[in-house]
C-alpha cells in the first residue's frame, strides 16, 4: 500500500475521500491548504474549514497538517482574476487554483515529502486506456461532476491521483460520512469564489483593487442605447444591467471593449456563433485535431464540434463563450484536453 496525502478542504467530500483511502489500507495524512488570508464567508477558505478538516482527521485517527500557500494563491489566482476583469475577460479562479495550486504546488509538495500518491474529494474519476494512457473521466454522479475544472491535468499528475468519491453519488458520500460520525456529514457544499464574500460581492472586491470604468451600451451599428456603471463587470451573454431603452426584445452583451469603455448588445440570436476561437491548450496526453464533444461551462451540456487549429467549430450554433472561460474537450466521458476562449 501507498503513503497518501489527502487534500482536506473541510468539506464532506474530502472527509470521505480520506476515510476511503484509510479503508483501502493506505498510510494516510491529511493536509489543508491555507489559501486566502482575507475575509471569507463562502467557498472553502474560511477559518472554520481548517478546523473542520482537523477535527475530521482526529475522528479518523490520522495526522493533519496545514500548508500556508496564501502568497502563491495571491500570485496565481487572485491577481490574475483582477487583471482579467480589468481587461474585460471572464476568469475562472477555481480552475486556476486547481491548475497552479492544488495540482502543481501541492503535487510537488507530495513528491518532496516522500508521499507516493495524492487524493482529493473531487467528483471525477481517473481511468486508464488500453494503451496505458491516464485520463480524467466524468464522475458517477453526473450532477456533481467536476471533470471540467480538472481538465488541465496531464499524465504526471493523473498517474498518482486518487479520486475515491468519484465512484459515489453525493447522497452516498453523505451517508458514509454520517455512518462514520464525521462533523462534515451535513455541511453544505461550497458554491462561490472563496475570496468574494456574499456580503460585499464581486464589484466591491474589484473596486478596492482596480478603477471601475463607466461605459456606454451600443447596438451592432454603434448606436448608443444607454450607459453602464462599470464595463469591467460585464460578461458575454449577460442581460442584467445591460437592458436598455428602445425595443421590446431582450438584449444581451455580445462584445466588450474595455479601452473604449463600450459594451455591444444584441438579440438572443446574435449570441449564437458557429466558431469559437481558443488558445492556451492543455492535453491529457498529446494534441488532438478532429471531432470532439466540447463543454463550455462546469455543468453545461457537451456539444458536438470539430477542433481545427485554434478554432472550435460547432456542429450547431452555440452561445458565445466569454473570453477567459474554458472550453473542455471530451471523447465520450473522458477528458482529452481543454483551452481558453480568446
Amino acid at each position: 500500500m501507498s503513503r497518501v496525502m489527502v487534500a482536506m478542504s473541510g468539506g464532506v467530500d474530502s472527509s470521505v475521500a480520506a476515510a476511503l483511502m484509510i479503508d483501502a489500507g493506505h498510510e494516510v495524512v491529511g493536509v489543508t491548504l491555507r489559501l486566502w488570508g482575507g475575509e471569507s464567508d463562502s467557498g472553502c477558505c474560511a477559518v472554520s474549514d481548517v478546523d473542520d478538516a482537523r477535527r475530521v482527521a482526529d475522528t479518523l485517527g490520522i495526522d493533519h497538517h496545514v500548508f500556508n500557500m496564501s502568497e502563491e494563491f495571491d500570485q496565481h489566482v487572485v491577481e490574475p482574476y483582477v487583471a482579467a476583469h480589468a481587461a474585460g475577460l471572464t476568469p475562472n479562479p477555481c480552475l486556476e487554483c486547481n491548475r497552479h495550486i492544488k495540482f502543481d504546488l501541492l503535487h510537488r509538495r507530495v513528491e518532496a515529502l516522500g508521499f507516493e500518491r495524492l487524493a482529493t474529494g473531487h467528483h471525477a474519476r481517473v481511468v486508464q486506456t488500453a494503451a496505458g494512457v491516464y485520463r480524467m473521466a466524468r464522475a458517477v454522479d453526473a450532477a456533481k461532476d467536476q471533470s471540467y475544472v480538472l481538465h488541465m491535468l496531464g499524465q504526471e499528475q493523473l498517474a498518482v491521483l486518487d479520486l475515491p468519491v468519484g465512484e459515489m453519488t453525493k447522497d452516498e458520500v453523505r451517508q458514509r460520512a454520517a455512518t462514520l460520525d464525521l462533523r462534515t456529514a451535513t455541511k453544505p457544499d461550497s458554491q462561490d469564489v472563496c475570496f468574494i464574500t456574499q456580503q460585499h460581492g464581486r464589484q466591491d472586491f474589484l473596486r478596492q483593487r482596480i478603477s471601475l470604468t463607466p461605459g456606454r451600451v451600443v447596438d451592432a451599428d454603434g448606436k448608443e442605447l444607454g450607459k453602464i456603471e462599470s464595463v469591467e463587470m460585464v460578461t458575454i451573454g449577460q442581460r442584467k444591467g445591460v437592458a436598455t431603452v428602445g425595443g421590446a426584445d431582450p438584449r444581451y452583451a455580445i462584445a466588450i471593449d474595455v479601452p473604449s469603455a463600450t459594451v455591444t448588445v444584441g438579440s438572443a440570436a446574435d449570441l449564437l456563433v458557429k466558431v469559437t476561437p481558443v488558445k492556451d491548450f492543455t492535453w491529457a496526453e498529446k494534441p488532438f485535431t478532429g471531432p470532439v464533444l466540447a463543454q463550455i461551462s462546469a455543468h453545461g451540456q457537451p456539444m458536438e464540434a470539430e477542433l481545427v487549429g485554434n478554432e472550435v467549430r460547432w456542429a450547431q450554433r452555440q452561445r458565445r463563450v466569454a473570453p477567459g472561460q474554458a472550453v473542455v474537450f471530451y471523447d465520450g466521458d473522458q477528458v482529452i484536453g481543454g483551452a481558453i476562449a480568446g
